[in-house]
């Protein structure tokens, strides 16, 4: 399927051409973004549309061989998961580039170049199913993301790039070793030495060193994630990047993480994985707990915002750990609205810097009045945020909930109170921000039309998680079966060992 290497060379080719072409082309350069991220969404929405489920689930494969001496393949596919996050990531990319238009005001090629790069190999992270080739995408992801940081972010802006990088590259080192481990485990069982995704699924692994190989995965994971204690890179990656850099980073980057427990940890070790789900809940819950206590105390928006994210994204660990119906389509579910909902949030903070020259809470306050229509935009996102029903959270956050309740109570008290948290600081932010007197007399402008077109996108999207999720329900519904028939025969597996 030929529309499965458009999606990761389209990117990587409009951002080549536009690098090596743009230079002093600021126009050029800006235009040329968005008419390359809108055909990448516009090709993502017709698989969307045209998309039926072969017998594995898998609705696109492509294999070609690449390092055959090695089992090395080329081999792309995508099942109902990969598709609703390649639809993200697609819905993101015009979303980035609007948002960017005035804010960047140097070597807008360039930054062009990097917003595609990064995008290709988010493309390529959730499409790759060989391990050496998921492993290039991982990788290829993180270099413009550096750049994109330490080029135009703030101040610190090096300091921030630097400990990203060193934290990301630490992770994608252990899950390199465990890829090879599993290379070598597999070939002496079988005779076949390969990296193809659905051959690896039939390893027989014994318990110790399915343990530690799933660890590897684990680890590069719940960095990227983040999930305590390797979390500390986040709040300054997103305080000092460009608005553009904090929409892909909170959006799409961190959902690689998640995307890599449900596509490789739980499938490839599901008897280790089983034995590790408590202690995984219990690092989804103290990241739940953690994040949104640590928010409560921030007066920079965004690095509220960024440790919002480390709550939210723990509540998406708690329902991939649950290992059930409602857990794992919460997860799902709860991954989408997050990235929109996240990412809309850092396009407002963005825009309102823009126009006063701070993020900081405590030089903010009455701005709903000068500017209604960012206000409002940005009061809808801060109760998705929240979980208010009919909004993008709300759905994910309750199966959550739901099926964690399942496993335990005690856990699912934890989470709710992470979302009682939430709110407190959500309000509290939206309080300082837009409620009250205005503090700062300028000429305020509010939202003009490419703004109000860029949220627009995300609003329409808050609103469809909220209202109507069954068409993206639908879509995980074979994935998520075939996870939890892996989890049953999994415990069964553990239950006979133990006798």
């Amino acid at each position: 399927m030929y529309w499965l290497n458009m999606l990761i060379l389209l990117p990587l080719l409009g951002g080549l051409l536009i690098g090596l072409t743009g230079r002093n082309r600021t126009t050029f350069a800006q235009w040329a973004a968005l008419a390359v991220t809108s055909a990448e969404l516009l090709i993502v929405l017709g698989l969307w549309w045209v998309a039926t489920p072969g017998a594995n689930g898998y609705l696109y494969v492509v294999r070609v061989p690449w390092i055959p001496t090695m089992g090395i393949q080329y081999l792309l596919g995508m099942d109902g998961i990969s598709l609703l996050l390649v639809l993200l990531t697609a819905l993101l990319g015009p979303v980035a580039v609007l948002v960017s238009w005035h804010s960047i005001r140097h070597n807008w090629s360039t930054f062009a170049a990097l917003i595609l790069a990064t995008q290709a190999g988010i493309m390529g992270v959730f499409l790759a199913l060989d391990l050496v080739l998921f492993y290039v995408f991982w990788e290829l992801m993180l270099v413009p993301m550096y750049f994109l940081i330490g080029l135009w972010g703030h101040e610190r802006r090096l300091y921030a790039a630097y400990k990203f990088f060193l934290f990301t590259v630490t992770g994608s080192l252990l899950m390199l070793v465990a890829i090879l481990g599993l290379y070598f485990v597999h070939g002496e069982q079988t005779g076949i030495y390969t990296f193809d995704y659905f051959e690896l699924l039939h390893t027989q692994l014994p318990e110790s060193s399915g343990m530690w190989l799933m660890l590897g995965f684990f680890v590069a994971f719940a960095v990227k994630i983040p999930l305590f204690p390797v979390h500390s890179w986040l709040p300054d990656a997103h305080t000092e990047a460009p608005t553009a850099g904090s929409i892909l980073l909170a959006g799409l980057l961190l959902k690689t993480g998640t995307y890599g427990l449900i596509r490789f940890c739980l499938p490839l070790f599901p008897e280790a994985s089983a034995i590790f789900a408590p202690v995984g809940m219990t690092l989804g819950v103290i990241g739940i707990l953690y994040g949104a206590l640590l928010a409560l105390v921030q007066e920079d928006m965004k690095r509220l915002i960024a440790y919002s994210s480390i709550s939210h994204l723990g509540f998406v660990v708690f329902g991939i750990y649950a290992w059930n119906l409602q857990g794992l389509n919460g997860a799902v579910l709860l991954m989408l609205a997050h990235g929109v909902t996240t990412g809309a949030m850092f396009a407002l903070v963005g825009m309102l810097e823009e126009r006063s020259g701070t993020r900081a809470l405590t030089h903010l306050g009455g701005l709903l009045s000068p500017l209604p229509r960012l206000g409002a935009m940005l009061l809808l996102f801060t109760l998705s945020a929240m979980g208010m029903p009919g909004l993008a959270n709300f759905a994910g956050e309750f199966l959550i909930i739901a099926g964690v309740f399942q496993i335990s109570v005690g856990f699912a008290v934890a989470g709710a109170l992470g979302i009682i948290a939430g709110v407190i600081y959500l309000l509290w932010m939206y309080q300082r921000a837009m409620l009250g007197e205005v503090k700062k007399n300028r000429a305020w402008i509010d939202l003009n039309l490419r703004e109000t077109v860029a949220l627009g996108i995300l609003v329409i999207a808050v609103l469809w998680l909220g209202l109507y999720p069954v068409p993206f329900l639908d879509n995980v519904q074979v994935p998520v079966a075939t996870l939890i028939e892996l989890n049953t025969a999994a415990m069964a597996g553990t239950a006979d060992a133990l006798h």
